[in-house]
């Protein structure tokens, strides 16, 4: 069996031998960040803006890393090239370190790399559930981290696999579409794709970013804007975005479409990401 090796601070380690410090302060708090990242014939996509993201998000919670960007992304690359793996998921989590070290001045973060080959992604277009999120302790931050603590995410995550769907879609306190436990989600009606926009507290996706210029790059609209509730009905077509899918048409009960602007863009997206 193909082995597969991690990295965990200045290591790689077999990922069956790989283990999590009981003190490190992202197992006891989830005080950490992390970026999930493709890679695609052993090319990472995008990884500027994802490293960015991530040292903006390390800024505003106050967490020093020894590390540039071009470090990370040298062991991002040193960690492809450790595995027998062309394409798949890479996972960069960095927490606050050690948390029995008394002396703060010594406590050094952690840095995690894990990866593994794409996950099966279903060809037809998938079901989605609409949940309100004040029923799931779903926590937000201004401005946007990706930080470690998603519970309510993964607890609204399990309640929609529960009822046959492949993601929950959130809408908040007034009833407006905020986004998927871990998805963003865009809409299109009459030719104009939505998406909700960022004042909502929703974290910017790399992949939702790139989707909105593409869709710009085709000659057509998209609107960072509020999208209700009740309007979902009236929608043409709808589709999720993550690193992980790209992009994946979806229906929910009583409603489907023949997503043809879709798959248009999924298209478009795709050579996108080959190209990079």
């Amino acid at each position: 069996m193909q082995k597969t090796y991690y990295y965990i601070n200045n290591q790689f380690i077999e990922s069956t031998k790989a283990m999590i410090p009981f003190n490190d302060s992202g197992f006891l708090y989830g005080d950490g960040l992390f970026e999930t990242m493709r890679f695609d014939d052993r090319r990472i996509f995008s990884i500027e803006k994802h490293l960015r993201r991530l040292t903006k998000g390390l800024d505003i919670i106050s967490l020093k890393l020894n590390k540039s960007i071009n470090d990370l992304s040298d062991l991002l690359n040193q960690v492809i090239e450790k595995n027998n793996i062309n394409s798949g998921i890479i996972r960069l989590m960095i927490t606050r370190g050690d948390l029995s070290i008394q002396n703060s001045k010594e406590m050094m973060p952690s840095i995690y790399i894990s990866i593994k080959p794409f996950y099966t992604i279903p060809e037809n277009a998938v079901k989605v559930l609409y949940l309100n999120e004040k029923k799931y302790p779903i926590i937000r931050y201004n401005p946007a981290i990706k930080s470690m603590n998603y519970i309510g995410n993964m607890l609204a995550k399990k309640d929609a696999n529960s009822q046959g769907a492949y993601e929950p879609i959130f809408y908040n306190k007034d009833g407006l579409i905020t986004e998927c436990a871990i998805r963003n989600i865009f809409y299109i009606k009459n030719s104009e794709v939505l998406t909700p926009s960022l004042d909502l507290g929703i974290l910017s996706g790399v992949m939702r970013e790139t989707i909105i210029d593409v869709v710009k790059s085709m000659g057509l609209n998209c609107k960072e804007t509020h999208i209700k509730l009740s309007d979902t009905q009236t929608m043409d077509e709808a589709f999720l975005s993550s690193t992980g899918i790209g992009l994946l048409p979806c229906n929910w009960e009583n409603w489907n479409s023949d997503f043809v602007i879709t798959n248009q863009i999924k298209k478009e997206l795709f050579k996108r990401i080959n190209n990079t």
